[in-house]
């Protein structure tokens, strides 16, 4: 890691990402350990989550370490208390902080002031711990990354940020279908194009669903409407008309196509209703995965061990 801080999935080089992939199988085989004991992790939450607080609580604790939950109504960042003053004090109480936030440059102000890690739990800008449970996912099912062609369908938010550098530092071809105005970010976009052109893969946008699934591994969906997002509902649920993931698109993907979805999913919007619990379907594999994923992560971060080789 170019350094503790993991902010974004460009936070790692992509030796770093394959080495936490390795690790991630290596700890989910074994289970509970005391790697992290006597260490603590705050968890500081601007939004609610289940997926998010459950899987680094029960995380730490499988590590031997220990977990505080601040909650929104607690924090107040930036109201209550200096977003820069709450790093300098929980530095003096805690080993890391992950937060999850509504601005990714709070996040940004927490780094440059605390002397503690701080790790991304969630920004308008990127969700790297998903990208990560995301990819152990694609391994696991695949039994490898290369060459493999992922289909993004919908919006190009947080999540398909994270996703897209994430698949271009591991030579996943990533072919995304967004409506117009609600593309990939420009600045992700170009990184993740030198990502996959110096290993080989490809970056592809386009308009129509159909055209990115052709011949998939992988279709990927997220919500039309994300938190915070509620005023735009019916404008955004008219954009994505068009957009829903559903047996037919499914169909045009590869036969043994896995289907994944970060969750909460919108049953009847970006998904068709119970499509998700299709065989095809990695869902849950992907939830389950947080957990794994957010494990290497910490020990890497805060144990500074490198315990599990064998990725390939």
């Amino acid at each position: 890691m170019k350094n503790k801080d993991f902010l974004s999935i460009s936070d790692l080089t992509p030796e770093r990402l394959r080495s936490l992939i390795t690790q991630a199988v290596g700890m989910k085989a074994e289970g509970w350990n005391s790697l992290l004991g006597e260490k603590i992790l705050v968890l500081m939450f601007e939004k609610p989550s289940t997926r998010t607080r459950v899987s680094f609580e029960v995380g730490m604790r499988q590590l031997g370490g220990e977990c505080i939950y601040l909650s929104p109504e607690e924090v107040g960042l930036g109201k209550r208390e200096s977003t820069a003053d709450v790093a300098r004090v929980l530095s003096r109480y805690a080993d890391a902080i992950a937060s999850r936030t509504f601005y990714h440059e709070t996040l940004e102000i927490l780094a440059n002031n605390a002397d503690v890690p701080v790790i991304n739990a969630l920004s308008n800008l990127e969700h790297p711990c998903q990208a990560l449970a995301d990819i152990l996912t694609i391994y696991e099912h695949k039994q490898t990354l290369q060459g493999l062609t992922l289909a993004y369908i919908g919006d190009g938010n947080n999540t398909a940020n994270s996703l897209l550098l994430a698949c271009a530092m591991c030579g996943i071809n990533f072919q995304i279908a967004s409506p117009e105005g609600y593309e990939i970010k420009e600045s992700i976009l170009h990184t993740a194009q030198a990502y996959a052109s110096a290993i080989g893969s490809e970056v592809i946008c386009v308009k129509e669903p159909r055209a990115a699934v052709t011949n998939a591994d992988i279709i990927y969906t997220d919500v039309w409407v994300s938190m915070g997002q509620e005023a735009e509902t019916e404008r955004r649920k008219k954009a994505f008309a068009g957009y829903q993931v559903d047996s037919v698109l499914l169909a045009q993907a590869k036969p043994d196509a896995m289907l994944m979805h970060p969750l909460p999913a919108h049953h009847g919007e970006e998904v068709a209703e119970n499509i998700i619990y299709c065989q095809q379907s990695a869902v849950f594999d992907q939830a389950e995965n947080r957990l794994h994923a957010q494990k290497a992560l910490l020990a890497d971060i805060l144990g500074g061990s490198e315990i599990y080789t064998g990725y390939r």
